[in-house]
């Protein structure tokens, strides 16, 4: 080590080194041959400031923007836990939806535009930004492509999403921002991996740039014709190898080869998803890239769920006072037109009327249930056959059963608050969230053992927060329903039982952890 060089005199007196107490000393000095001590002046060492690691989420939604699921809760929740740590720069793009809340729009700031090359065509691309919880957002501004009721289901949502993920790539270089990690979520975030590894590759402002991709539900993975590949999505053929599979583009496929790293919502659905009875065809890609998978749970917002301050309940309560619920559970029997009986325990499902959400179960032995002294509440939207077996339902058990054939939140968070029991027997689930919400407002969750619902709900049997059963089966499930509702009879362990789901850690704080591991991981 090289010492500073002093410009005090050498003394000639050589005087005897005074004794120092343990805590006055100093660490040795380590003494270079020809060189002078240190002056006792000299400058302390400059503090290295390590540079923010730059971190982009590219999805089709983000909570509170504009959300059609679980993804959008996601999006806001993830970035938001992760801005918490200085560390971390953390962005979001978005396309900028019509349907973008008003609230927040307004406060958009216009930044610039650019014009994003796709195949053959030269399209506008408007960049709004706004910032929340410390992470900045973006929005990709196009009229034609975005500006349309709804996010998803149109003929073109292939070149829409293609247009966006261009526009995400082409975006770095006039924001001149290069993130470390470019996390893209679902197929419609898909092409963004792919272009990284292909178009974008040999410009060396991009070639440090580690992608992962998150699956959020496996069944939806991007397909189309091959013979749009380069007219539409604008990469070459000589690529086609990366997307192609089961004769047709896949474009999750295509992002699972192009990533570093992909990922799944939860770790029962990352073991899950290698199963041909889970993976929608695409097993053999997800076992042959099995080495860069890796699942990590979802979290949730508990300061956006919590009983104690949400706005939307009857009335307020906590995990150590819940003498609150019990007013929300007469005012919800009183507003939905049910009878008002404290001791009649109340079953709701939240849900999208769909099949893998496990509602043939729910149809084979809903009406052994309601021979018994139940309520039932359905909340949600999906497949006419199924909005209509319920609506079918309602009107042959009035008193017993409401069926709300819609989306609503503030009713939602009221059912959450006002029911005793939460069903969500899904055939398949890669994280959910509302047995997360269900459980912190103290209504008790019955889930299958699947993806995410078996990695946060434990059996009541073994001390756990909730009630479960493994296989599919319709009977199983009214197994565990009655005896969910024995236990609910016997006051004291029931109490006890509320509690315990209302402290389980759902929050975002230990999967963001998880998450900051995997980035740390893939840029060593």
């Amino acid at each position: 080590m090289a010492a500073t060089k002093s410009t005090a005199k050498k003394s000639t007196t050589v005087k005897k080194a005074p004794v120092l107490k343990e805590a006055e000393k100093k660490p040795p000095v380590e003494v270079v041959p020809g060189a002078e001590p240190a002056s006792a002046s000299a400058p302390e060492p400059e503090v290295q400031v390590q540079p923010k690691k730059k971190i982009l989420f590219v999805a089709s939604e983000a909570a509170p923007f504009i959300a059609t699921g679980g993804l959008a809760e996601v999006i806001g929740s993830l970035s938001k836990a992760i801005a918490k740590d200085d560390a971390y720069d953390v962005r979001v793009i978005i396309p900028l939806y019509q349907d973008i809340k008003k609230e927040y729009r307004k406060d958009f700031r216009f930044i610039g535009n650019i014009f994003v090359p796709l195949s053959w065509r030269n399209q506008y691309c408007g960049i709004f930004e706004y910032e929340k919880d410390n992470v900045k957002f973006y929005f990709v501004d196009n009229e034609y492509y975005f500006k349309r009721p709804g996010c998803y289901g149109y003929y073109d949502d292939g070149e829409r999403f293609a247009f966006f993920c261009r526009s995400v790539m082409e975006i770095l270089s006039f924001l001149n921002f290069y993130p470390d990690i470019l996390h893209c979520h679902d197929w419609q975030a898909a092409l963004a991996a792919l272009y990284l590894k292909t178009i974008y590759c040999f410009r060396p402002e991009y070639q440090f740039i580690r992608s992962v991709f998150t699956i959020h539900n496996i069944e939806y993975q991007g397909k189309y014709s091959l013979d749009i590949l380069e007219d539409l999505f604008g990469i070459s053929n000589r690529y086609r190898y990366l997307v192609e599979y089961d004769r047709c583009i896949n474009l999750m496929k295509g992002a699972i080869e192009c990533s570093e790293r992909f990922s799944t919502v939860s770790p029962t659905y990352a073991g899950e998803i290698k199963d041909p009875y889970y993976a929608h065809g695409l097993d053999p890609i997800i076992r042959r890239n099995e080495f860069k998978l890796c699942g990590i749970l979802n979290g949730i917002d508990t300061d956006y769920y919590d009983p104690k301050k949400d706005k939307s309940l009857f009335a307020n309560y906590d995990a150590e006072d819940i003498a609150g619920k019990a007013v929300c559970k007469e005012e919800l029997q009183r507003m939905l037109n049910l009878p008002v009986k404290p001791d009649t325990p109340v079953i709701a499902m939240i849900t999208r009327l769909v099949a893998h959400k496990g509602l043939d179960l729910v149809r084979e032995v809903i009406e052994q249930v309601l021979r018994q002294d139940v309520q039932f509440i359905l909340l949600g939207t999906g497949d006419s056959a199924y909005e209509n077996y319920f609506s079918d339902l309602a009107r042959r058990y009035q008193g017993k059963v409401v069926s709300i054939i819609s989306f609503n939140s503030d009713l939602s968070r009221k059912i959450y608050s006002g029911a005793d029991l939460f069903l969500m027997p899904s055939k398949s689930e890669p994280c959910g969230l509302s047995q997360m919400i269900a459980s912190r407002y103290g209504t008790v969750a019955i889930v299958r053992e699947t993806g995410g619902l078996r990695d946060s709900i434990q059996p009541y049997g073994a001390g756990g927060n909730g009630f479960t059963f493994h296989d599919y089966n319709a009977y199983d499930m009214l197994y565990v329903i009655n005896e969910a509702l024995g236990v609910y009879r016997d006051k004291e362990a029931w109490k006890a039982l509320q509690k315990k789901a209302m402290l389980t850690d759902f929050s975002w704080a230990t999967s963001a952890k998880y998450y900051v591991g995997l980035y740390l991981g893939m840029l060593k």
